[in-house]
């Protein structure tokens, strides 16, 4: 009977739906793929094949790319409801595909920063097609499973690319951009032949209308002041596409775990791109018995419990002398990014007013925008600054455990200031959005003044422009000034 009612459930799914679980595999393998290995390319000399760019440099990039991905989605949902689906897919490959082949291409920092934003467009725009396609192919009785579906593609997708990656580098980093690039060009064969729109709102709402909508989440300062307290745990997160890639390549042997490998006949090389399997890895295996032993757990207590393994996850770094503990303390993050993770969009359903539930839902992923500005940008800085002169030396141990503890640190700062949120903030009241409005308005404001004094430095504090934090000024005073003007004009 079971599997009868299994295949059943398996066949209640229309073709559509499968079709954009396909799409959204081959489009994680080539993000997951490349960024497995990037911050490792874009660092390493060139003698050595790499394009020989600072930390602090690819960390700064990497933030903004990431960023993009999760800002531009606000738009590519709205675009796709009015022009529809296949239309703004046929984009979205085009972009990502066009984007991944050039960042392979160029070798100077600005080319391929530019060619990154192309492929970061395209996945902005690709996001919301996909997961809106799984919403409107399933119903009440099969949406769990579905949406269940759709992660597993997810994390299949950067379980995968990264070991077919480790076959790929070996003959040419161009290679891995390549296979990026196909994997997301063969879509547009199913895009064009196979795919169908999925039934879409009859009244779809104008760019001008989304736009009034995010700036009445993001002038809920109640809201906002959730999300910046949520994001200090995926700070530690990018730190996975960054710091930990770094660490990995300059002050960890994989000798014991190729020793491992090769005595029981598989060949492996463990490197950067194994970061993500491992990740993955650790995802697909426990995340249906960790979803089980906390599901009946109240979500801040789940997400104060996932911070934490995570935390634990950084600590294991901060004595990974051995390569097996390096891996342990891969292995400890992602259960706890698994704990925490689900639960979050619990959470944010009951934070969010109640009639404005499915609005504000739709802008939980701010985190991702915080977390990857703040967490890439700051490893990268702190790596060039604190371990990367230590390379080669001996006796180091006490320098890079200070260096993962700072993040431990900001991981254990973020538990305690979702607590804290908890206590004081998590009923929608006119006293908690009041004192919510203050806190946020004093964050904002001291952005404003950073973001000033960065660009004094930037223009006039020496003899040449320095354009990397003349663009990080502009981004504080943008988010800060946009800031308090939006909690200003709106209206409690």
């Amino acid at each position: 009977m079971a599997k009868t009612s299994g295949l059943s459930l398996l066949q209640s799914y229309p073709r559509v739906f499968w079709l954009a679980n396909v799409m959204e595999l081959f489009e994680r393998a080539a993000y997951y793929g490349l960024n497995s290995v990037l911050a490792i390319y874009l660092t390493d000399k060139i003698a050595d094949g790499g394009l020989g760019f600072s930390e602090q440099s690819v960390g700064f990039l990497q933030g903004l790319i990431y960023a993009c991905t999760y800002i531009l989605p606000i738009l590519g949902g709205a675009l796709a409801d009015r022009y529809g689906y296949r239309r703004m897919l046929l984009v979205a490959f085009s972009f990502l595909a066009t984007g991944y082949f050039l960042s392979g291409q160029m070798s100077g920092y600005g080319t391929v920063f530019a060619a990154l934003l192309v492929m970061a467009t395209g996945s902005g725009l690709f996001k919301p097609i996909i997961s809106g396609t799984i919403a409107r192919t399933t119903n009440e009785g099969n949406s769990g499973f579905g949406f269940g579906i759709y992660y597993w593609m997810i994390n299949l997708g950067a379980f995968l690319a990264p070991l077919v990656v480790s076959y790929l580098k070996g003959f040419s980093w161009t290679w891995v951009f390549t296979a990026s690039s196909l994997y997301c060009a063969l879509m547009l064969l199913p895009t064009v032949f196979l795919f169908r729109d999925p039934p879409r709102p009859q009244n779809t709402k104008t760019i001008r209308e989304v736009l009034a909508g995010a700036a009445e989440v993001l002038g809920d300062a109640r809201f906002m002041l959730m999300i910046f307290v949520y994001s200090g745990f995926w700070i530690l997160y990018f730190q996975n596409f960054g710091s930990v890639l770094w660490f990995l390549r300059d002050f960890v042997d994989p000798g014991p775990v190729n020793a491992f490998f090769a005595s029981i006949g598989i060949p492996l090389q463990f490197d950067s791109e194994h970061v993500t399997v491992i990740n993955a890895g650790t995802i697909i295996l426990l995340q249906v018995l960790v979803s089980r032993l906390v599901k009946n757990v109240p979500p801040l207590r789940a997400m104060v419990i996932g911070i934490s393994i995570g935390v634990l996850g950084f600590v294991c770094l901060s004595f990974a002398t051995h390569v097996w503990i390096f891996i342990l303390g891969i292995a400890v993050f992602s259960i706890g990014e698994m704990t925490a993770h689900p639960k979050y969009y619990s959470y944010v359903g009951l934070v969010a007013p109640q009639d404005r539930k499915a609005v504000y839902m739709g802008y939980a992923f701010l985190y991702g925008v915080i977390g990857s500005l703040i967490g890439s940008t700051l490893g990268g800085a702190m790596y060039e600054a604190m371990l990367k002169p230590l390379v080669g030396s001996e006796n180091v141990a006490g320098d890079f455990q200070i260096f993962w503890l700072i993040f431990a640190g900001l991981g254990l700062v973020a538990m305690a200031g979702l607590m804290l949120y908890n206590r004081f903030f998590a009923v929608d009241t006119p006293v908690t959005r009041a004192r919510a409005r203050a806190i946020m308005r004093g964050l904002y404001l001291l952005l404003v003044l950073l973001g000033a004094w960065f660009l004094y430095r930037a223009l006039f504090a020496g003899p040449e422009i320095l354009y990397r934090t003349a663009v990080q000024a502009v981004i504080m005073l943008l988010i800060g000034g946009g800031g308090l003007y939006i909690s200003h004009d709106r209206k409690e």
